[in-house]
């Protein structure tokens, strides 16, 4: 299996993860031949990325309104490896491999329930200020937020 770039050592990768939400594939997420549909995987990304950031306390602060930034996806890539078919059991997997001044790099594992490895792919965040549109460091509190519970797997700068 070829495998793209961010990923050096297959198997220390996906040991490193430690968070993931689990999703059924619905019909309605399925193509004409019965395959999920590919602009799916982004949605599951999305929903992961949602819940990690619910849980690490940065996403309350996002979306109250009261907050001087908010998160914007700049890139976001997927790498297809295995079907996946309607009513699919999956886990998708997410990690921070690495934060920078105003950035997140993220990446992300979907596996079904064999175990099996269907997607990967990675992405980054930048945090920018909300009236100017401009990118934002991250605070000590946010990076403390983003540091705990083990959600972050590599050498931070």
């Amino acid at each position: 299996m070829a495998l793209p770039t961010y990923i050096d050592d297959f198997e220390s990768w996906k040991k490193e993860f430690r968070v993931s939400y689990p999703v059924t594939v619905r019909f309605s997420e399925t193509d004409a031949f019965g395959h999920l549909n590919n602009t799916v995987a982004f949605i599951y990304f999305e929903n992961s990325r949602t819940n990690f950031f619910k849980e690490s306390g940065l996403m309350q602060e996002w979306v109250s309104g009261k907050g001087e930034h908010i998160p914007v996806t700049a890139d976001l890539q997927c790498d297809f490896l295995r079907q996946i078919y309607f009513d699919d059991k999956l886990d998708v997997y997410i990690k921070v491999t690495h934060i920078g001044r105003s950035s997140l790099e993220l990446h992300y594992m979907v596996n079904n329930e064999n175990g099996e490895t269907c997607l990967v792919g990675r992405g980054r965040i930048v945090q920018v200020n909300r009236m100017t549109g401009k990118s934002s460091p991250w605070s000590d509190e946010a990076i403390n937020k983003l540091k705990k519970g083990l959600f972050i797997q590599e050498k931070m700068q």
